[in-house]
This record gives C-alpha cells, structure tokens and sequence, in this order.
C-alpha cells in the first residue's frame, strides 16, 4: 500500500485552477453548510462585501517575548486598528493593551507550551472556549506543525479546537507552521492546508509560494489566507500580497510587514488597498510613501 501511495503521488495533478469554487447560499469557500453562529462570526473576520480580510498579527510574544516593532504593543498595535479588519493576538495582549471599546474581531490565539528556547512544535491548548467566548473572540486558532517532531500532538490540538468550536459555534484557523527544516513549496503547503482542512479547520494561514501557489488554494476547500512572514523591504511585501490575493487567497494575516515598516499605519493602509481594492504594487507602494510622507 505504501508503495502504490507514493506511486500515485507520482502523477501528475490537476487542481482546475481556472474553475471557481461554488460557495451557495454564502460568500466564503467552504463555508455554505455551517451554522449560523459560524458565519455570522466569518462575517466578521471576512468582508461580506468582497470576501477578503485584512488581519493584524500580534501574537509573535507567546514565542519569542518582547517582539521588535511591538516591544510596547499598547502604543504600537492602537494606531493600527482603523486599517485593519481583524485583530490576532493572544489573550493577555488583548486584554492588557487593546481597549474593549476596540469593535474588530479577534482570532485569539490559543496553543501554547512553547518557546524559542525549545523545540516549537510541542504545543498544547492553553485557552479553553469558555475563555474564548469571555473574550467575545470571533474565532481560535492554533500551530499546526505537519512533518514537525510534534506533528501529531499539533494536528490533536487542531482538532480540540474545531470539536469545541463546533459546540459553541466559533470557526477555527488552522496554521501552516513551518520549522526550519520544512521548504515552503508547493507540494508541503499544498499538503499542510489539504489536512488542516480535512481535519475541519475554517480557514487556513500559509505562506505565499512560488511557484504553485494557486494549486495550493485550488486544493484546499476553506478560505486561504497568506502569513506575511519574515520583514521584507515594503514593496516586496506589497507585490506578495498582491500576488496571493491575484492567485486566489482572500487576505493576509501580516505582523512583522506591517508594524516594522518605517510608517506602519501607511504601511497598513497601503496592504488594505492592495486586498480590498486590488491596488496593483506599484501604486500601492507610492501610496505608501504618500502617505509615509505626509506624517512626517
């Protein structure tokens, strides 16, 4: 049987790249059988306008501690939430640095047990949905490291999540976390996106790849947003996030591209452009100097 596996895998495959995904009776991909509460919270985190989302991630201190760019995430995440549409942070950061008058919708992060100082995939759950819920989050998400030391014990905390979720109505993002033995290609994000959805994830962050990277959306049945990674000069982060949404992801999940640029808020205007508006990177990028310039 292995055998006969890998000699399939051998094939080649064809995604349809160029059929759209049906999604009746609701505007996300993968979504028309959910129940209600599920999508009223996906509505949140998604614009019913377009289907796209713009989403701030902060959550990089469960990990790594004081974070350049958010050392002091009570000054620098504030300025920030206007442009944005969705918040990713961990509990504590939300409820010692974000005001409760804030109305966006949080995916809160909820794996834990791990730092840099170890080995990253050995996570657990370390928020209940009860606590979710108390934080009015919109949906939970944890790692998921497939191929990593602790592939199984990431992929049970997945599926905590969504049997909780279920009950309680609050959709789950399902993470592609690579380590650094893990090439983002096609061929493993393709298969880390495929089984975060099999396994009931909602939507699912990745990283841009290329090339290939419409094959991966085409062949994951949930919302595909991108990660925006390591800090990359302001206009290569722009044309990524132009090249995922022209290729099929519906948003960003971007951190360190935005609150390390040298004006994150016109850093954070300029990516919403690019994912509302279909802005091309050119003159997203003069926008951004635009309006870098004026704040000076």
């Amino acid at each position: 049987m292995p055998d006969a596996q890998v000699k399939s895998e051998d094939k080649a495959k064809d995604f349809f790249v160029d059929v759209p995904f049906e999604t009746p009776g609701f505007f996300l991909k993968g979504s028309a059988h959910l129940d209600w509460g599920m999508k009223n919270r996906l509505a949140r985190v998604f614009d019913p306008k377009d289907g796209r989302t713009v989403m701030l991630a902060f959550d990089h201190g469960y990990i790594m501690g004081p974070t350049s760019g958010i050392e002091r995430m009570d000054l620098a995440i504030p300025p920030l939430i206007p442009h944005v549409d969705c918040l990713m942070c961990t509990r504590g950061a939300l409820k010692t640095c974000i005001p409760p008058e804030v109305n966006k919708p949080v995916v809160l992060r909820s794996s834990a047990g791990a730092t840099i100082l170890k080995e990253l995939s050995n996570e657990v759950i370390g928020v209940t949905l009860e606590d979710a819920l108390r934080f009015n989050a919109a949906a939970v998400t944890c790692q998921c490291y497939v191929g990593g030391p602790f592939e199984k014990e990431s992929l049970a905390n997945l599926c905590h999540l969504v049997n909780e979720g279920n009950r309680y109505g609050v959709p789950t993002l399902g993470v592609t976390a690579v380590g650094r033995e893990l090439v983002r290609d096609a061929r493993y994000l393709g298969l880390a996106g495929r089984v975060i959805a099999e396994l009931g994830a909602h939507f699912n962050k990745t990283y841009y790849c290329e090339p290939g990277f419409d094959e991966v959306v085409a062949g994951t049945p949930i919302p595909v947003v991108i990660a925006g990674g390591k800090k990359l000069p302001e206009a290569e982060a722009l044309a990524m996030a132009y090249k995922a949404i022209d290729q099929g992801a519906v948003g960003v999940d971007m951190g360190r591209n935005i609150f390390l640029a040298d004006s994150p808020p016109a850093m954070a205007a300029a990516i919403r452009a690019v994912v509302h508006d279909g802005l091309k990177p050119d003159k997203a990028f003069q926008m951004y100097n635009d309006l870098k310039g004026a704040k000076k």
